[in-house]
């Protein structure tokens, strides 16, 4: 399998460890013996066999002899200074010796009541999916009434561990939603399983089946969408993330009937911390939408919101 440069990037933002060492190996073109000729000239002597176990993920650099070596593997592969070591820091060890992203519960980033953990649950989703984000592109559609019509998402996300075969869509419309009414759509790649409801709420969970099933450190692309327009008029769109992730993109499209006075960007730790991280966003002309990117996205709440006068 091929690497570029770019997933090498992605990778060192995303982790896990073991597959951003194998990237920047595949990347720099060095094997393994050459690699551990330049660790000795820096002083530093790791065998051929630990480095494949660690580009394997069978095992993981811990001792203080082994971060040293990890310090002058990030020189010798050109990365950035503690991009490893943070990768090793920050990963959290799941079954099968295999890394996954830290995570912080999904009640802390929606002020909801428990709905949203009793659909997960019904659905017998663990509690990180199994997966997490590479890059995530979603565009919102508000109508001519000022609601919220849907959002359609591609979504790449990569396998922390064997036999993942689904994600768990979630979606919370605006105040006054109908949920029985919101109809889901998968459009690439997947099909669409259970879908639950919960009324009080307006929170949808949908169950999006893969047209594979997932080993550890593998990737997949796929496309889902939200039709809703069952709400009244929307002032934000929010987005919350249990994981640290890749890149996200959110595009906020208008109709041209209802076009709002001011829009703006947002962060927020968690849902009872203040808004910060604001910036006004210029909506273009023609096509009447604004958006944020996101390169590394943390644990936390990103959004847009906007001013109807």
């Amino acid at each position: 399998m091929g690497h570029t440069e770019a997933d090498l990037v992605q990778l060192l933002h995303t982790g896990p460890f073991h597959l951003a060492l194998r990237t920047a190996f595949a990347v720099r073109g060095l094997p393994l013996q050459r690699v551990q000729h330049h660790l000795a000239h820096r002083g530093v002597k790791v065998g051929v066999t630990s480095l494949s176990y660690w580009q394997q993920g069978a095992r993981r650099p811990q001792r203080p002899e082994s971060m040293k070596a990890v310090r002058a593997l990030e020189e010798v592969l050109q990365l950035p200074d503690n991009s490893l070591i943070r990768l090793l820091t920050e990963d959290t060890v799941a079954r099968g010796d295999v890394e996954r992203p830290a995570a912080r519960s999904y009640r802390s980033l929606v002020e909801a009541s428990g709905a949203v953990e009793a659909l997960l649950a019904e659905l017998e989703s663990p509690v990180d999916g199994g997966l997490h984000t590479v890059g995530h592109h979603e565009r919102v559609r508000i109508g001519p009434g000022r609601e919220l019509v849907g959002r359609e998402s591609q979504h790449v996300v990569r396998a922390h561990r064997d036999g993942i075969d689904r994600y768990l869509a979630i979606h919370h419309g605006d105040p006054g939603c109908d949920p029985a009414r919101v109809e889901v759509r998968a459009t690439e790649n997947c099909r669409t399983g259970r879908v639950r409801w919960h009324a009080e709420t307006g929170v949808v969970v949908a169950e999006l089946l893969f047209d594979a099933r997932l080993r550890a450190g593998e990737t997949y692309l796929f496309g889902y969408g939200f039709e809703d327009g069952t709400g009244g008029p929307s002032g934000e769109y929010v987005r919350g993330f249990s994981f640290g992730g890749g890149q996200y993109v959110l595009q906020v499209r208008f109709d041209e009937a209802a076009l709002p006075v001011r829009c703006r960007r947002f962060a927020q730790a968690s849902a009872g911390a203040p808004r910060g991280g604001r910036s006004d966003l210029t909506l273009s002309g023609r096509h009447r939408a604004v958006h944020v990117v996101e390169q590394g996205v943390r644990p936390g709440i990103l959004g847009i919101d906007w001013d109807w006068s």
